[in-house]
């Protein structure tokens, strides 16, 4: 294989998406997996006139054979109205599509990146995270499938790693945001600049003293390719350290989009975090890797593109 050929499982989503135009843009070559359950072709529509370019529709609870150099193992709904609507699937894209992930890149060598997340620290006693904290997940809440699912499918990386050698790299990925996002996601990025551009009163789940740090999509590729071509195993936080309330997110957003709007509250639901914050320390040593996109910065970039969207929704009703 003379280019790097590039696996993308969760292809069509939001991060996978951006990985794909990345690696696009570099000249290598690009194979994009999804089932598309919650990534969408609109996502990729751009890359099908690319000869580097490959789309496959496929589960990957089920196994597949293809020849690849890297694997970026990026497939599993992320978002809790998503992973929520089937537990057992989600549990099982975790634990079964993370198993034939691994064993694809046994079999032909190839170096797997598995994209983890801050869920794995639960509703954390540590603050900030840091990759040793084990965490504080409830394992039987609704929200285990998704937490839990996500961590036993480090602990298959870390077992290929010590059994079979297999080069692993996995990330932890914080709350994310930009173009590209799903409306309908339930995320609170999302939430508050849809409810906003459609003149509505923002929800607040909880009183708003949560807090949550924003990372922009372009900054947290940036981290995930440098942790592919280093050397450092992982897991690695990725994520931006600067942390802001919900009410404070959602004052900003305002501010932004129509100052005339409101604040309305909601319960909090169960097991949902109080507050999340990477240390990004071993990023900094390890990736020389750090966050430069703020969010005033980045919600500029965003908001565009939601309006964009919104926009094409009424047009073809």
């Amino acid at each position: 294989m003379k280019n790097k050929v590039n696996l993308i499982t969760g292809g069509t989503g939001f991060l996978g998406s951006h990985l794909a135009e990345h690696l696009l843009e570099a000249g290598e070559e690009v194979i994009c997996l999804d089932n598309n359950f919650t990534g969408r072709k609109e996502n990729i529509k751009n890359f099908f006139c690319n000869p580097n370019f490959e789309f496959i529709r496929h589960d990957i609870t089920q196994p597949i054979h293809l020849e690849v150099n890297r694997i970026w193992h990026l497939a599993c709904p992320a978002s809790p109205i998503h992973y929520q609507s089937n537990p057992i699937k989600t549990a099982k894209t975790s634990f079964l599509g993370t198993l034939n992930m691994l064993g694809l890149a046994k079999r032909v060598g190839a170096r797997i990146l598995m994209a983890s997340t801050s869920e794995v620290y639960g509703d954390p006693k540590e603050h900030p995270q840091k990759e040793s904290y084990n965490g504080s997940v409830n394992p039987i809440g609704i929200r285990s499938c998704y937490d839990e699912g996500k961590r036993i499918a480090e602990t298959l990386c870390f077992d290929y790693k010590r059994m079979h050698n297999v080069e692993i790299r996995v990330m932890r990925i914080f709350n994310t945001y930009g173009p590209r996002m799903n409306l309908k996601d339930g995320r609170v990025v999302s939430n508050f600049i849809v409810q906003a551009l459609q003149n509505k009163n923002l929800t607040i789940y909880g009183d708003g003293s949560q807090t949550r740090s924003f990372c922009y999509v372009a900054d947290l590729i940036d981290g995930m390719i440098r942790l592919m071509n280093g050397s450092h195993n992982g897991p690695i936080n990725i994520g931006n350290p600067n942390e802001f309330t919900i009410k404070e997110l959602a004052e900003i957003v305002i501010e932004k989009i129509n100052p005339r709007l409101e604040i309305s509250y909601s319960p909090l639901p169960q097991d949902d975090p109080l507050q999340r914050k990477p240390d990004i320390g071993i990023a900094k040593k390890e990736l020389s890797w750090e966050p430069k996109i703020n969010i005033n910065e980045g919600l500029n970039k965003t908001i565009p593109w939601f309006k964009e969207e919104i926009a094409k929704g009424f047009q073809n009703k």
